[in-house]
């Protein structure tokens, strides 16, 4: 059977400010969604709050996977139930390798946890199939990386962590060409191997050249108003928001 995470009606306040007001979101797993939006307007809420981010008070609304409501989680419950957040902005820490924060989340996954022998085999399959090279793996998380570097470092994790959804927030911004081309590769491979389902929250239609998605949505003010295919995106990137603007502003009038 077919995973799915099914937003339904999710209502979202950031100290007592309403921020998501209503958002309805079925994805389903192998599926690849954008989610696509003027700044303010509630994507990086959506992200952090399938996440479990404390900050991020539902008060209304249901998320729905594998049977259970994600709301009544905690992060690390929703973690190990298979869901991801590649952050916009991952965060260094010195004096811990790559590997071993690797090993360690792992590790907390699990309740027998991982033999190093076998975390060292697990580990070297996952950068062969990403083509990284493996003194990466030594390096202290993030600590010192180019923006590239950081965003690659999230998609090994992804690969080690075998999640069944991931929410991928802006993993665009601050990379150049290359960089956007080899993290997205790795994203393609993993939801190729994983049958992983995906959502990408951008600003912009580039990381959607490399990252194919299935379906579009245009979140503002809160609410996803407009749903399409990868036709969408393409619209979007050539007009902007403010038809999108207009059209829902003339609806509610």
């Amino acid at each position: 059977m077919t995973t799915a995470l099914e937003i339904k009606n999710l209502h979202v306040n950031i100290a007592d400010q309403p921020i998501l007001k209503g958002i309805d979101l079925l994805v389903k797993q192998g599926e690849i969604h954008a989610i696509m939006g003027p700044n303010g307007s509630g994507k990086s809420t959506l992200a952090y709050t399938l996440a479990g981010h404390p900050a991020y008070e539902p008060t209304a609304g249901q998320v729905i996977f594998d049977g259970d409501d994600l709301l009544e989680l905690d992060a690390d419950e929703r973690s190990r139930a298979g869901l991801f957040l590649a952050f916009q902005y991952p965060v260094a820490v010195p004096g811990i390798t790559v590997a071993k924060f690797l090993r360690q989340a792992l590790n907390a996954r699990s309740e027998d946890g991982i033999s190093i022998p076998a975390f060292r085999r697990l580990l070297k399959e996952k950068m062969d199939m990403l083509g990284m090279d493996h003194k990466f793996a030594g390096r202290y998380l993030n600590d010192g990386f180019s923006g590239g570097e950081k965003k690659r470092a999230e998609i090994l994790q992804m690969a080690a962590l075998e999640p069944k959804f991931a929410i991928m927030d802006e993993t665009d911004s601050g990379l150049d060409i290359d960089a956007l081309r080899v993290v997205s590769e790795g994203a393609n491979t993993l939801r190729e191997e994983l049958n992983m389902g995906v959502v990408v929250i951008t600003h912009y239609q580039r990381i959607l050249e490399y990252i194919k998605p299935d379906y579009v949505h245009v979140l503002l003010d809160g609410r996803i108003v407009e749903s399409g295919g990868p036709e969408l995106a393409l619209k979007l990137e050539e007009s902007g928001y403010d038809w999108v603007r207009e059209k829902h502003t003339t609806a509610a009038q």
